[in-house]
């Protein structure tokens, strides 16, 4: 009896610590409208609209932020989580929507607050109905600790691209013509939207067009450095369930963006 007693609690101390993690989609799926309605719902739900950018053929993101975003985003290199992105899919007649509980878990990492980002995905589905999560998940607590596997970099390695004065490096990345948007987040602080070249972005084609939101990639401008995202780590986390068999075609990628990126600076 004892031991069927010991038996029971065991089972119910590793049934209450599974429930405790959850898989979390990286975008939310839905039916297809075309570019100016989602505008119009993104318009209504509170967002702003800070870019358009057509990452594959029959295809555009739309990069949009808010108050609450932008706030959160100020904070010590969390610049990246002050924008979220729709793909319209003109092609497979879809639309994909980053999920703000999930990249707000990456890109906050400690800094992560869930009433800011749950507030997010609530406001977004009250505008698009019928939002399904995408087959692209990780449970929430394997997100903020998240690397591709051994010996890739984690959401701290961030590539460094050049130091100097915030207004200096702002000027030389806007000289390049290839800046989408710039996003002032604090006094210290600014996100800058890059849009690579087609060359580059063919990767999206080859690993998954669904996902295509993860362009256009952006640069944060702080504490007088240029960064990004390590591009080892910022395609891994946006697709989560990457081969590596898919991963070695496109070995060549993460190279060619930080070429991309460092370029203006030099």
């Amino acid at each position: 009896m004892k031991k069927v007693f010991l038996f029971l609690v065991t089972s119910l101390l590793v049934l209450g610590t599974s429930s405790f993690a959850k898989d979390v989609s990286a975008y939310l799926v839905g039916a297809h409208a075309d570019l100016d309605t989602v505008k119009n719902r993104l318009s209504r739900a509170g967002f702003e609209v800070v870019a358009e950018y057509a990452p594959v053929a029959e295809g555009t993101t739309v990069v949009f932020t808010n108050s609450a975003l932008k706030t959160e985003a100020a904070k010590e290199k969390r610049a990246h989580a002050a924008v979220l992105r729709v793909f319209v899919d003109d092609k497979e007649k879809m639309i994909s929507i980053t999920n703000p509980v999930y990249f707000g878990r990456a890109f906050m990492q400690d800094d992560y607050n869930s009433a800011v980002y749950e507030a997010q995905l609530a406001s977004l589905n009250g505008v698009f109905k019928g939002l399904e999560g995408s087959a692209d998940t990780l449970e929430d607590d394997d997100i903020a600790g998240f690397h591709f596997m051994m010996g890739m970099p984690y959401y701290e390695d961030e590539d460094e691209l050049a130091e100097g004065s915030n207004s200096e490096l702002l000027n030389k990345a806007k000289a390049s013509n290839n800046v989408l948007f710039e996003l002032q987040l604090s006094d210290n602080s600014t996100l800058v939207g890059y849009a690579l070249s087609a060359q580059t972005s063919k990767f999206v084609e080859t690993i998954g067009r669904a996902n295509a939101a993860v362009l256009p990639y952006c640069v944060s401008i702080e504490d007088e450095k240029a960064t990004a995202l390590a591009a080892k780590y910022y395609l891994a986390i946006s697709y989560p369930k990457l081969t590596m068999g898919e991963f070695m075609e496109i070995s060549d990628v993460p190279g060619l963006i930080f070429d991309e990126l460092e370029k203006p600076f030099k």
